[in-house]
């Protein structure tokens, strides 16, 4: 396990957080959620940059508290509010990263940097946001980190610099021993790259699921008042009220398709299943 969460609690005026979860090695894990809704704090908690009230977290299997420059150097790191100064260029930023890293790759760096067409004397301020993104998790993999922490790293680009940026990432997860914790407003980078998902609100871990398993066997049931009535609600996870009758949430979408085939029961998307954990209302 490379990284554990054990009931992490952080406390502001207006939001709790209260997180346990798992990051396997040799796994892509995503953290999904509306704004506000505990990632960016989960994210910050896990590399040190704010103190829980209370709960323990474990990283290399060790307390997060005690790691030493060597396990910090196999973090690799997006995070959206923070990054080099923008009046620094690539140049200059090779430069202090051959100091800090040992394993910073400068060759490979300046290639993959040319590769993606960022100019390499121009400030970073002068960047376009999809440059900025693509330079961002060009560095975190730069160093041969262990784990990734992405928060957002694909948001501002289109589809094609998306495509080469979540490339990148299934390249990355090609040697052993690694792993990504990534957070994405886009439901498509997630499904075609995650293993599985934790999907946080209001502060708490309200679903867990292998994305196989949530696009496979999730659905969203449509049904009308009567046939509402009739239905058997053991797998129901939430129902929504809606101008026809309902809309209910399932894990086990093959029950409901073979039991009710006069029922409409849709494949449920990443998006979809957001919307009805945070929306709906338990059976």
């Amino acid at each position: 396990m490379l990284v554990q969460l054990d009931h992490v609690e952080k406390h502001y005026k207006g939001f709790s957080l209260d997180c346990s979860m798992n990051i396997q090695e040799g796994c892509v894990t995503g953290l999904i959620g509306a704004n506000g809704a505990g990632k960016s704090t989960t994210f910050k908690a896990i590399l040190g940059l704010v103190k829980p009230d209370s709960g323990k977290i474990r990283i290399f299997g060790k307390d997060c508290s005690s790691l030493d420059s060597s396990d910090k150097e196999k973090i690799g790191v997006v995070l959206s509010d923070s990054g080099f100064s923008g009046y620094l260029n690539i140049k200059q930023i090779t430069a202090i990263m051959d100091g800090l890293y040992h394993n910073f790759n400068k060759e490979d760096f300046l290639k993959r940097c040319e590769g993606f067409s960022l100019p390499l004397d121009k400030k970073i301020k002068e960047f376009s946001t999809g440059m900025k993104a693509k330079l961002k998790v060009l560095l975190a993999m730069s160093y041969e980190a262990n784990l990734l922490v992405l928060d957002e790293p694909t948001a501002g680009l289109d589809i094609i610099a998306r495509d080469e940026i979540l490339e990148l990432l299934r390249e990355y997860m090609v040697t052993d021993g690694r792993s990504i914790l990534i957070s994405s407003h886009i439901s498509a980078d997630l499904e075609g790259l995650c293993d599985d998902v934790y999907m946080i609100d209001h502060g708490k871990i309200v679903l867990h699921e292998d994305t196989d398993a949530l696009l496979d066997s999730y659905g969203i049931i449509k049904a009308d008042e009567q046939a509402w009535r009739r239905l058997d609600k053991k797998y129901i996870l939430r129902v929504r009220n809606e101008h026809f009758g309902y809309s209910c949430l399932t894990n086990e979408r093959s029950y409901y398709t073979e039991n009710y085939p006069n029922l409409v029961v849709e494949k449920g998307s990443i998006d979809e299943v957001i919307t009805m954990m945070v929306k709906g209302e338990e059976v």
